[in-house]
């Protein structure tokens, strides 16, 4: 797994490695958690991902702040994470002498399959769909010189960054807030509809609920270029402390500015606007402060008992992301418990924190279980099997 040249010989060395891989297990089982952070709200509102939609950026001031902390930044690690892993799987067909990209469509077709499978029956905010179409074309973006790459990941930001600002710009004229879908007031499948209702009503909306998957195709690339780049350039070996200083100061300016975004947008009646750009903006910064958070703390430290128990949720991380969806699922949707339609509208605060914490503890309890005997995740060696 490690594409590095360095020595492996010693015993330093050997550590170094140890820990190297590591803090990459403990940053996508940290994106892991952190994600749902922002998803466990859709599954506690009443209404959905549609009610969701209308009211994200306008709740409580408890719950903005809640909202906020979490909002873009796990799912910006998560990103970057599967850029470092694209930049792994290069490092080790290099090694085995194996042409690049050459088989990783299959890979990315199984991971297209599983998202497409996880859109329909589970989670309308899925994010594996995209996750593959983008790591299809960056596979093949790798074999590029780096200062290539480079430049097409500063373009993609920069189209990025022109589509965030029309947008939102719209909004504000409009003051129409973040999304238009089905009026949540007439039927509700969250609540009322079976596990078949659903699955059709996320079929009719597809073309909504998918729009965030195309809107950031160019963040997408621009994030999975950067995790490979920064894997390449040592950000997590002692060679790459400058590097990962530089990151943290990024990530420590975005931080607050990001929290305050999302704290004054529903006071100024920017809401819609404030969620969007500090989304899609200033959140990707954040996530590269906390990538190197991960990496410099690995750097002079033992994994420990929280280490550990993020990186099995890292081995087995896209596993734990779907099943994390599924649990919450069974807990708030009407085909399930229903807790959603009972507690959500009047505890909102603490029923969803009460569900974050349930849902966490079952995917740590499983994944420790699980990787005691296998080295990846169910699905992980599914598709490993299938590619």
């Amino acid at each position: 797994m490690n594409p590095t040249s360095a020595p492996t010989g010693t015993p330093s060395a050997a550590a170094s490695t140890t820990r190297r891989i590591a803090a990459l297990d403990v940053a996508r089982g940290l994106a892991i958690l952190g994600t749902f952070g922002t998803n466990v709200w859709i599954f506690t509102e009443p209404h959905g991902m549609v009610g969701y939609l209308d009211s994200v950026g306008a709740e409580s001031l408890p719950i903005r702040v809640l909202q906020t902390l979490a909002q873009g930044k796990f799912l910006g690690l998560l990103s970057l994470m599967f850029g470092v892993g694209l930049a792994i799987q290069q490092a080790s067909a290099a090694r085995h002498d194996r042409p690049w990209p050459g088989r990783y469509w299959r890979r990315a077709l199984v991971l297209f399959l599983d998202g497409l499978v996880h859109f329909l029956l589970v989670a309308e905010f899925d994010v594996l769909m995209g996750y593959a179409l983008v790591s299809f074309v960056v596979s093949a973006m790798l074999i590029l010189r780096p200062r290539v790459r480079l430049r097409w990941a500063i373009g993609c930001a920069a189209l990025h960054l022109s589509l965030v600002a029309l947008v939102s710009v719209g909004m504000t004229i409009e003051r129409s807030g973040v999304g238009a879908g089905p009026e949540p007031a007439r039927a509700n499948p969250y609540a009322d509809g079976s596990f078949w209702d659903l699955v059709l009503f996320r079929a009719d909306h597809a073309l909504l609920f998918r729009a965030e998957t195309i809107f950031m195709i160019p963040l997408t690339i621009a994030m999975f270029l950067t995790g490979a780049a920064l894997f390449q350039g040592g950000l997590f070996a002692a060679e790459g402390a400058a590097l990962r200083r530089r990151m943290m100061w990024i990530g420590g300016v975005a931080a607050p500015v990001d929290l305050a975004i999302g704290i004054a947008g529903a006071p100024l009646g920017l809401s819609g606007p404030a969620v969007f750009v500090g989304r899609y903006a200033v959140a990707p910064l954040v996530a590269l402060g906390l990538l190197a958070l991960v990496a410099e703390f690995y750097q002079r430290r033992a994994v420990g008992r929280v280490g550990a128990a993020l990186s099995n949720v890292g081995k087995t991380a896209l596993s734990c992301y779907v099943l994390q969806n599924v649990i919450a699922s069974v807990l708030c949707y009407g085909w399930g418990l229903g807790l959603a339609t009972r507690f959500g509208a009047e505890h909102r605060l603490a029923f969803t924190v009460a569900v974050y914490v349930a849902v966490m503890a079952c995917l740590l309890a499983v994944s420790a279980l699980w990787t005691r005997r296998f080295p990846r995740g169910p699905i992980e060696m599914l598709m490993h099997r299938a590619a």
